[in-house]
């Protein structure tokens, strides 16, 4: 009897310890090539590069004017008395100081040019993910990195690429959305 529960035993420890020495399955993507690729990405890229792009003009003429008041200024500053000439000082630094405000804004931390980046980009760099776990899963790969990212991937062989895939399923997922749409619209 207890040779057969032991039997029974090592029957159940067998393959537990069989898949405690299985190696780790490793792969990686190409973020920037998925990304590159991909249709939504790069519609929300040139819209946030339109947004960037009307900043920075808004900038640039707010810049203008500084350096006109500064130049006419500087023309009057004879003829003006000495608080005159304080009170236009400090005119002029209130306004450079509103422009590096205005940058700030626009272009700091946790300006305007990073909060429109998440909305635009977020949901695409989201899906992305999704699918990468759900591969990841399939394929049971116990680590998936982002050859694209601060990690770094002194060498990796193709055949553990994944990045194709995730764009295949990418695309399949636009065109299923997309013939949804021409179903939808057909119908109204």
């Amino acid at each position: 009897m207890k040779i057969i529960f032991k039997l029974i035993f090592i029957l159940f420890l067998i393959p537990s310890i069989l898949k405690g020495q299985r190696g780790a399955r490793i792969a990686y993507i190409d973020m920037d090539i998925i990304l590159s690729k991909n249709k939504e990405f790069n519609i929300a890229n040139n819209l946030l590069d339109e947004k960037i792009s009307q900043w920075k003009k808004e900038i640039e003429l707010k810049k203008i004017k500084l350096k006109q008041i500064q130049d006419q200024f500087k023309v009057e500053k004879i003829l003006l008395t000495p608080e005159l000439i304080e009170d236009r000082e400090l005119e002029i630094k209130d306004f450079a100081s509103e422009i590096v405000s205005l940058q700030e804004k626009r272009f700091g931390p946790k300006g305007d040019m990073i909060i429109q980046k998440n909305q635009l980009i977020k949901p695409v760099q989201d899906q992305v993910l999704s699918i990468v776990q759900d591969v990841a899963k399939e394929r049971k790969y116990d680590f998936v990195f982002d050859r694209s990212s601060d990690i770094i991937m002194l060498y990796s062989a193709k055949n553990y690429d994944i990045s194709e895939l995730v764009l295949k399923r990418i695309q399949l997922q636009e065109r299923i959305k997309e013939r949804k749409e021409k179903i939808s619209s057909k119908k109204k």
